[in-house]
């Protein structure tokens, strides 16, 4: 890899002062499950590389009555076990399906909604949106893993997160910090994004700012997270349903579904949500929403099986949730 400065900085303060106010000079450091892999295929190639590790405040889970914040270096094994969060069962289940023992122990919840997509095309070189002479690689090529929703602009990749459905779906919030201690919530359904060109990310994160914390509100919900991978390997899942669901009088009063590795952000279905409102979560009713959760899905030249995924996932995570 490329030599570069290492920092490892012990307040939040001193951190954001060693970063970039532009993309490509600097990059964070948290379990370092993706960077590490980044800098050895000089994806890409800083000229510092800011270590959170020692930055304690990053650290925890803390509970109040109106929810559970969760620091950003805070491991996903943490996450699965802690008592706090077991009410938020879509967000658990999203965490232990990371199966790898390695990954739980390293990987940090900040590192898993930041971390760069997996598309294979960008892991080899050829750029975040994946074009050469001005067309899509993607496209023309093999897209067996790539978006089946949201792929109309030039971003094909999904986004790879594990616990970012299930974090839209249960309406959290994330706080970020910048230069000069400036902080700023945003919900997590505007976190992620799909760029329109290879100077942009994949987050509404500034290069000079670091997500410090993810707030799940404490409500009434029915969660759950289905995936459908590759046998239990240890290889990111081919679709996930992230399903919250409020209850009233045994009827859904109100449902938030969420796919993830479908689309370049996570994908509210909210056709699927509106199919359910107003029923019992019965399994002919969560056929019916699965059915919906495909409406204006647009599979590439190798990837429709995706779509009977979806309806699998959907179907499964309601049913999950509800009982």
């Amino acid at each position: 890899m490329k030599s570069f400065e290492y920092a490892a900085p012990k307040t939040l303060k001193e951190a954001t002062a060693l970063l970039s106010d532009s993309w490509g000079k600097t990059e964070i450091l948290a379990g370092g499950t993706d960077l590490v892999t980044s800098l050895k295929q000089r994806i890409t190639q800083p000229e510092r590389v800011v270590s959170l590790r020692n930055i304690a405040e990053l650290r925890g889970i803390e509970a109040a009555s109106s929810g559970v914040q969760i620091g950003a270096m805070t491991t996903l094994d943490e996450v699965a076990g802690h008592a706090s969060l077991q009410q938020h069962t879509a967000l658990v289940a999203a965490a232990r399906a990371v199966t790898s023992p390695q990954m739980l122990s390293v990987g940090t919840v900040g590192g898993d909604l930041c971390q760069r997509p997996r598309c294979w095309y960008y892991r080899n070189g050829f750029g975040l949106l994946a074009q050469k002479d001005g067309k899509s690689l993607v496209r023309d090529g093999d897209n067996r893993y790539h978006a089946i929703f949201g792929n109309d602009g030039p971003a094909l990749f999904v986004c790879p997160s594990s616990l970012g459905p299930a974090l839209v779906a249960l309406d959290a919030s994330f706080t970020v910090e910048g230069p000069k201690g400036k902080t700023r919530k945003i919900a997590a359904a505007d976190f992620f994004r799909a760029p329109k060109s290879e100077s942009e990310r994949e987050t509404a994160l500034k290069p000079d700012e670091i997500l410090t914390a993810v707030v799940v509100p404490n409500r009434s919900l029915k969660s759950a997270t289905y995936e459908v991978r590759h046998r239990h390997g240890l290889d990111w899942p081919y679709v996930t349903a992230s399903v919250a669901l409020r209850l009233n009088g045994g009827k859904v009063a109100d449902a938030k579904i969420v796919l993830g590795h479908v689309a370049p952000a996570p994908w509210v279905a909210a056709a699927a949500a509106k199919a359910l409102n107003g029923s019992a979560p019965t399994e002919a009713q969560a056929m019916k929403a699965a059915e919906a959760a495909v409406t204006g899905a647009k599979p590439l030249s190798g990837n429709a099986y995706k779509i009977q995924m979806v309806k699998a996932a959907v179907k499964r995570a309601i049913l999950e949730a509800a009982a």
